[in-house]
This record gives structure tokens, C-alpha cells and sequence, in this order.
């Protein structure tokens, strides 16, 4: 059989980021269908290792079903190397004979994927006339984010905010921000925020960080990508419930269910929207099906024998 294997610089030409948008609206409308399955990830700590390794599984079903698993590495120092904090491999199947199909770059797929993400939700819930964006975090995350709300936004000013600026002055007045960061502790607090603010937060995919006050996620209308995700596994969440400002009902919506009509999604002009990214392997898998499938028409990568 051939396996399919793209580059990361074959995933960022062949997956645009008005494309991924898409994608990343079908996949979560898909979810709230209940059309796939995605469990908890799985995330392997070694005693005294500098990382970690996360391993994503998901099924698709429909007309063309797929498994994927996405196998990455996250390395919080990686950014001093030259190198992505995450690493590794979208590995995509066929769902009906289990194949396997293709090997792709994940650090491409999910500094795209997670940025068209965090537009869809900025779509739903942003104001209509946001046009001041402030991205906290300039590493990949940051920069993809730069490419990504502009699509769906009539972005006229970008604050990009890196460790040694003022988080402070960056998000005061700012329409839209999102956190990209890998800080372990709040770098974002209530006082700071105007109202009608929309927050897409990013950088914290574990129980043990968060990136925002819990004064912050109490004032916020509360989306999420998936509920079970976010009751295990965000620190913003889980801090805040932990001080007993929020509980479970907090949660407002997914962004799937807003997609398809089952929920709402901003209620007035004043009010502050948080949406919660944690990223999903349905999202893995979506992006690898859409690569597979247009590299296979238009013959591109690297086609192997496996």
C-alpha cells in the first residue's frame, strides 16, 4: 500500500487558513451530531523528563470514515532551541479497513487548526464591529492567530504582547484577545478588560495551568470546544471552580452547538465572551482527511510504500 507523508511545509501550503476555517466548522458541528468519537487524550509524563508525550485518538464516521491519531510532543522549552513546543505525527486511517493512509507534520496542523479554531469562535462570538486585536504569546500559537482572526474580523489594529511587554497596556480597549501562552499562571486579569470584550484563550491545554483570573472566567459567558474536555482537563476552568466563583453550569455552550442551531451564542453588545480552546483530535483528524483528500487530486507529497 502507499502512505501518503506531507511536510510541514507541504501542510501549510496545501491547508490555507480560510480552508481550515471550514474544516474546523464542519468538525465541530459533526461533534455536536454526534457523527464522531473523541476521547480524552492521553498525556505520558516519564519521571524527569522535559516533556511530555500526548496522544490524541478519534473516529469519524459518514460516507468516508477515518480513525486518526495524533502523537505529539510538547516541549515548554522547545521555543529557547528554535524549535515548536509541540512535535509529532497525524497519523490518519481508513475507517473501513483500518489502512493506514498518510503521516503527517503535527506542529503545522495544529498551529492552523487551533487558530482557525479560535476564529470560528470569534465568528460566533465577537462583536460584529471588533476591530482592535490583542495577541498575548508571539511563539507559533501567536503567530498563526495574527494570520487567523483577520479572516473573520475587520481587524484595523494588532497589539502582539511577548514576555517583556506590558499585558496591561496591550489588552486595555482591546475587542478581541487571545492568550497563547505557556505561562502556568493568570497573565490576564478582570480589572483590565472593557466591556464586550471577546477572549479566545489558547495556551493552556492542562488541569495544572491556566492563563486567565477566576474573576475573569466568572465574568465571562463561558464556550467551550467540548464540555468532557474542559471538566478534566482546563486549568482555567478548574482553578476557578477550585475558588468557587463558577461550577459546571458555567458553561454555556459548545461552539458545535451554536453551529447547528441547538444554542445561542452572544446575547448583547456589552457582554464578555470567553471561549476556551483545548484543542480536539477531531480536529486532527478533520484537517489530515482534508489534506489526504486534496493532496490525492491535485498529486501532491511524498506517496511511499508501506
Amino acid at each position: 500500500m502507499k502512505v501518503l507523508v506531507l511536510s510541514e511545509h507541504e501542510v501549510e501550503e496545501l491547508l490555507t487558513m480560510e480552508e481550515c476555517i471550514g474544516v474546523m466548522e464542519e468538525a465541530l458541528a459533526a461533534l455536536a451530531r454526534g457523527e464522531v468519537h473523541n476521547p480524552l487524550r492521553q498525556a505520558i509524563r516519564a519521571p524527569g523528563a522535559p516533556g511530555l508525550l500526548g496522544l490524541m485518538p478519534a473516529w469519524r464516521s459518514g460516507e468516508t470514515p477515518y480513525y486518526a491519531l495524533k502523537e505529539v510532543c510538547v516541549f515548554p522549552e522547545n521555543p529557547k532551541r528554535g524549535l515548536d513546543t509541540h512535535l509529532g505525527a497525524v497519523i490518519l486511517h481508513s475507517g473501513e479497513t483500518g489502512e493506514p493512509l498518510a503521516i503527517l507534520n503535527a506542529a503545522a496542523i495544529t498551529a492552523i487548526r487551533t487558530a482557525a479554531v479560535s476564529a470560528v469562535a470569534t465568528r460566533l462570538l465577537a462583536r460584529e464591529n471588533a476591530s482592535v486585536l490583542t495577541i498575548i504569546g508571539t511563539g507559533a500559537q501567536g503567530k498563526s492567530h495574527r494570520r487567523a482572526i483577520p479572516v473573520v474580523r475587520p481587524i484595523r489594529e494588532i497589539r502582539m504582547c511577548g514576555r517583556a511587554d506590558n499585558v496591561e497596556e496591550a489588552v486595555r480597549g482591546a475587542d478581541i484577545i487571545v492568550t497563547a501562552t505557556s505561562s502556568r499562571e493568570p497573565i490576564l486579569r478582570r480589572e483590565w478588560l472593557s466591556p464586550g470584550v471577546h477572549i479566545n484563550a489558547v495556551g493552556s491545554s492542562i488541569a495544572a495551568a491556566r492563563e486567565l483570573d477566576s474573576e475573569t472566567v466568572a465574568a465571562a459567558s463561558l464556550f467551550v470546544d467540548r464540555r468532557e474536555s474542559t471538566l478534566n482537563e482546563s486549568g482555567d476552568f478548574l482553578f476557578a471552580k477550585r475558588d468557587g466563583v463558577i461550577d459546571d453550569s458555567h458553561i454555556r455552550a459548545e461552539l458545535g452547538e451554536i453551529l447547528i442551531g441547538t444554542a445561542k451564542g452572544r446575547k448583547s453588545e456589552d457582554e464578555i465572551t470567553l471561549f476556551k480552546s483545548l484543542g480536539l483530535a477531531v480536529e486532527d483528524l478533520a484537517s489530515a482527511a482534508f489534506l489526504y483528500e486534496k493532496a490525492r487530486r491535485e498529486n501532491r507529497g511524498t506517496w511511499v510504500e508501506f
